[in-house]
């Protein structure tokens, strides 16, 4: 209560300042919502205006509005009204560009704003990027034969039958990237406005501090590959709340970047990402509904998700160390997650839940996973729940408490069924492969605590689904009131499967099978 009461109050002060200020109406510098005319620099005139005499808002009226790349300045609010909409150019020589090493010449989205303090877009209009002029929607982008080779179903894996499947659709060659940035940006503010068919990432908050997403509608487009949703990079005291998201890629994602590229005015800064929450959202995505950590990675710390529903996606919530610093303090409550698979190129497999620590760069430390928990979370999905250390990077304290899990047959499985998805790891073996499903898999792990936990399986059919629960090579394990068995169809699977591990303590017996061989 106290949090939405400070939200409120934030939104109200915010909405008071601009309201004494002036307004500056794009049409009054030039702009026409003739669906032709470029207006990017009628619209920067308007917002250099605004910026120039003390801040205020830029209006934008109704009507469509095509434009390339522009920039906030500080103190000024880009205010949608109803019925406005903010329209990519089809053409790529609307944006800017600039050119990153290995990457080349890249090119700017809509607007790029930098160090830029008190500055907002809100509204109940639209900014659209024009995604179906960098893509080509009738045909999908196919996964290569290295990655498919150590699956269960080999050149089958994913396997479109006619059409385009489930996408993703193929991009060109060159499209706009990220189109709305604020980056090295303080006490930013996103409402309630729509942000629509990105042909890249949507919304970027990279360096930021004091950010507040709420009731944005974010449709990025489900086949869209990279589209993704929210990105919070390397920024400190985010919230994001109210929204709906439908992302072609990650709905949201919180990483804490090691800027390694370049970008014009950009200092690179490397720090942490934390105290970020999520809360009261609506997600869908052909790949994680969450995403916490990756690549070229700094720690992210103390994320808070809350009042959330992952629907329609290929993956629930996704925690990934692959380099250096440490995913921790991490809590996910009251949930509903549902994910399913999909054919076509995208990453992620079925998993509601999917917690993994693999290196993915060479010469680096590889950091650690701690301190996560699970609560209250209802789960529907067609792969079992992933938990997967490895000797150098072994996840630590990790609870699960009061989950109900349905896992339930797929008309997929027989071209995508039966596989682990660690994709960005090192090595061709560890990427997407073959390996029997229990409903909980934990390898490489201490400190871990199930509890209520309900598992469910609901028409399987496929002898890979094994064990209720299965953990290998643990430190410390615990295991109270579990409501649940092996797969019905699997008549050699156990109840709760251990091998290799220490420690462990569990209230029902019944059905265990240990071959640790170790002593407890």
């Amino acid at each position: 209560m106290k949090r939405n009461l400070l939200i409120g109050l934030l939104i109200c002060l915010n909405t008071i300042v601009f309201a004494q200020k002036k307004t500056y109406n794009i049409t009054d510098f030039g702009a026409r919502n003739d669906a032709k005319t470029i207006n990017t620099a009628a619209i920067q005139k308007a917002i250099d205006a605004c910026f120039e005499n003390g801040g205020g808002m830029v209006y934008v009226p109704p009507g469509t509005f095509i434009t390339g790349t522009f920039s906030l300045k500080s103190n000024v609010n880009l205010y949608l009204e109803n019925g406005a909409t903010l329209k990519g150019s089809a053409n790529l020589k609307d944006y800017k560009s600039f050119t990153q090493p290995v990457y080349g010449l890249t090119y700017f989205g809509l607007l790029y704003t930098i160090n830029a303090q008190n500055v907002s877009i809100t509204g109940e209009g639209k900014i659209d990027g024009s995604n179906e002029a960098f893509h080509d929607f009738t045909k999908a982008k196919k996964i290569d034969t290295a990655t498919t080779r150590f699956t269960r179903q080999r050149n089958n894996y994913r396997k479109v039958e006619n059409g385009i499947g489930d996408g993703p659709v193929v991009p060109n060659k060159d499209r706009p990237h990220q189109m709305v940035i604020f980056s090295e940006c303080s006490n930013v503010q996103v409402r309630n406005i729509s942000l629509l068919n990105s042909p890249f990432w949507t919304l970027h908050f990279a360096d930021c501090d004091a950010v507040l997403v709420s009731g944005i509608k974010l449709w990025s487009g489900m086949l869209v590959p990279n589209a993704d949703g929210i990105d919070v990079t390397s920024c400190s005291n985010v919230a994001i709340t109210d929204c709906d998201i439908r992302a072609g890629d990650d709905a949201i994602a919180i990483v804490g970047y090691d800027h390694h590229f370049e970008i014009p005015g950009f200092s690179g800064k490397k720090h942490v990402s934390e105290n970020i929450l999520v809360s009261n959202c609506n997600l869908q995505s052909a790949s994680s509904g969450i995403r916490i950590g990756f690549l070229d990675q700094n720690t992210v710390r103390n994320i808070h998700v809350d009042n959330v529903n992952i629907t329609n996606s290929t993956r629930g919530v996704g925690i990934f160390l692959r380099d250096e610093g440490s995913l921790e303090n991490i809590t996910f409550s009251n949930m509903t997650i549902e994910t399913k698979f999909r054919t076509g190129d995208w990453w992620g497999n079925g998993e509601p839940i999917h917690i993994s620590s693999i290196r993915g760069k060479e010469a680096v430390k590889l950091g650690t996973i701690k301190n996560v928990k699970f609560s209250n979370i209802f789960c529907k999905g067609e792969n079992g729940i992933l938990v997967y250390g490895t000797d150098e990077s072994i996840i630590q304290d990790l609870t699960f408490d009061n989950i109900n899990f349905e896992l339930f047959d797929s008309k997929l499985n027989e071209v995508e069924g039966g596989n682990i998805d660690l994709r960005g790891v090192i090595g061709d073996k560890n990427q997407v492969f073959k390996r029997d499903i229990p409903g909980i898999l934990i390898d490489h792990a201490k400190n871990i605590r199930i509890s209520n936990f309900k598992l469910t399986w609901t028409d399987t059919r496929m002898p890979f689904y094994t064990h209720g629960i299965e953990a290998a090579n643990f430190n410390n394990l615990r295991i109270v009131n579990f409501d649940g068995g092996p797969s019905p169809v699997n008549k050699k699977a156990a109840r709760v499967y251990l091998e290799n591990g220490i420690g462990f303590v569990i209230d029902d017996a019944k059905g265990v099978v240990d071959n640790s061989g170790k002593k407890r």
